[in-house]
C-alpha cells in the first residue's frame, strides 16, 4: 500500500480554463508541481482520490496555480475544491542532514536533556527564519520550540524521539 503525503490544498478554481488555486505547505513546489508530477486529489490521504498529472504550474500571489493534463474547463476542476494534493511516499527526494519532511517529526516524542518526556509535536510553524515546532502537552499550554541548533540536541525519526535543550524563557511555565 502507498503512503501518501499532503503538498497542498485545493481551496479554488482560477478563471475558466480548468486553473485550481492550491495553497501549498510543501517546501519544494517547483518539484512537486513540475510538468508531468503525477499526485492525488482526495479529501483525506486513505480515500481514492483521482490521480492527476500536472500540465503547467505558476504562482500568483500567495497561491500556486496548477492545471492537470485533461482538464480544460472550470466545471472539470470545481468537484476538486476543497480537497488536498498528495504526493506518493515514491516522490519524495532525500534530504540533507538535519532536514526532515513534517510527517516524520509530527507525532515525535519530545524529551529533555534529562529523558523527562514534554509532550509530542503536533504541528510546525514556518517563521521564515526556522521552523518553530509546537509541542502538545498534556493539561498544560503548548510549548513552542525553535528548530535551531541550541535547542535541538537530537532526532531520531527511526524511534519517534526528539531531545531538546530548554533554553532560559522557552517555557514560561
Amino acid at each position: 500500500m502507498t503512503n501518501w503525503y499532503n503538498v497542498g490544498r485545493l481551496v479554488n478554481t482560477h478563471g475558466v480554463r480548468g486553473e485550481v488555486r492550491v495553497l501549498s505547505n510543501t517546501d519544494f513546489p517547483e518539484e512537486r508541481y513540475a510538468n508531468g508530477s503525477v499526485l492525488k486529489v482526495a479529501k483525506s490521504p486513505q480515500a481514492e482520490g483521482t490521480l492527476v498529472t500536472v500540465r503547467s504550474h505558476r504562482t500568483h500571489k500567495n497561491f500556486d496555480l496548477l492545471t492537470f493534463e485533461g482538464y480544460n474547463s472550470i466545471n472539470e476542476v470545481e468537484c476538486f475544491k476543497g480537497s488536498y494534493l498528495y504526493v506518493s511516499e515514491d516522490q519524495l527526494s532525500e534530504l540533507d542532514e538535519h532536514e526532515y519532511y513534517y510527517h516524520e517529526i509530527i507525532g515525535c516524542t519530545v524529551v529533555d536533556e534529562e529523558g523527562t518526556k514534554l509532550g509530542k509535536i503536533k504541528d510546525i510553524i514556518e517563521t521564515g527564519a526556522n521552523d518553530v515546532w509546537v509541542v502538545d502537552r498534556q493539561q498544560r499550554k503548548d510549548l513552542l520550540l525553535p528548530y535551531i541548533e541550541e535547542v535541538v540536541k537530537e532526532v531520531d525519526v527511526e524511534n519517534k524521539r526528539i531531545r531538546v535543550h530548554i533554553m532560559e524563557g522557552l517555557d514560561d511555565e
